[in-house]
């Protein structure tokens, strides 16, 4: 339950001006209380047709420049559905959700590619195995086996030896939010929520506490 009951001001876990620097100190509990992935969100994307998808994805980084500049950074494979929609879009949400906290922040934004060193550097912090399944995988696509797919990780591990470059079709992604919900678990379902909202993505961020 949240420790803030005052209208007026956010206190306790919900203070702060900068949305970013509280997310970053939600994930930071949570890192310390969640058994497994605190970094997991449920991404939400749409189609061509304006049908929603959402899946788990890990978030690798909450940028935060400490003025209430920021982003959300996670990587993928740029020709899944989550990286063709997100390019047909130019738009996302996502929500994290920590059962051990009865914490959620949910977050909604236009999405920008991170491709550079900053991409770069994140693959070679991965795993060897994980940089071959990066090229290995037509994420998203038909796959006739388990088998085949094992049988294209040799294939690149025998092509690009222990040090496989990035994948031009591999890399991150940005969100840039123009509205981010804290959201509090409370007694009797009398939840606490705090939106920041700003317009497209800079400025100032206003906040208002919300109905549960």
């Amino acid at each position: 339950m949240s420790d803030d009951h005052d209208d007026s001001i956010r206190t306790g876990i919900f203070a702060g001006e900068d949305p970013f620097v509280i997310a970053r100190r939600w994930l930071a509990e949570a890192e310390e209380s969640e058994p497994n992935d605190p970094n997991a969100i449920a991404l939400a994307t749409v189609d061509a047709e304006g049908l929603p998808n959402v899946r788990m994805v890990l978030l690798k980084d909450i940028e935060s420049q400490g003025n209430g500049d920021g982003a959300f950074v996670f990587y993928t494979n740029y020709g899944s559905r989550k990286g063709t929609e997100i390019e047909g879009a130019g738009k996302a949400a996502f929500v994290m959700h920590w059962k051990s906290l009865r914490r959620q922040i949910r977050v909604r934004g236009t999405v920008t590619r991170e491709e550079g060193p900053r991409a770069d550097a994140y693959y070679a912090s991965r795993s060897l195995q994980s940089r071959l399944g990066a090229w290995a995988s037509k994420q998203s696509q038909p796959l006739e086996s388990r088998g085949a797919l094992m049988a294209e990780v040799a294939k690149m591990s025998l092509k690009f030896g222990i040090n496989p470059p990035r994948p031009e079709f591999w890399g991150g992604f940005r969100l840039l939010p123009v509205e981010i919900e804290f959201w509090a678990d409370g007694a009797f379902r009398l939840h606490d929520r705090f939106r920041f909202t700003r317009s497209q993505g800079t400025g100032r961020w206003t906040n208002i506490r919300l109905n549960p």
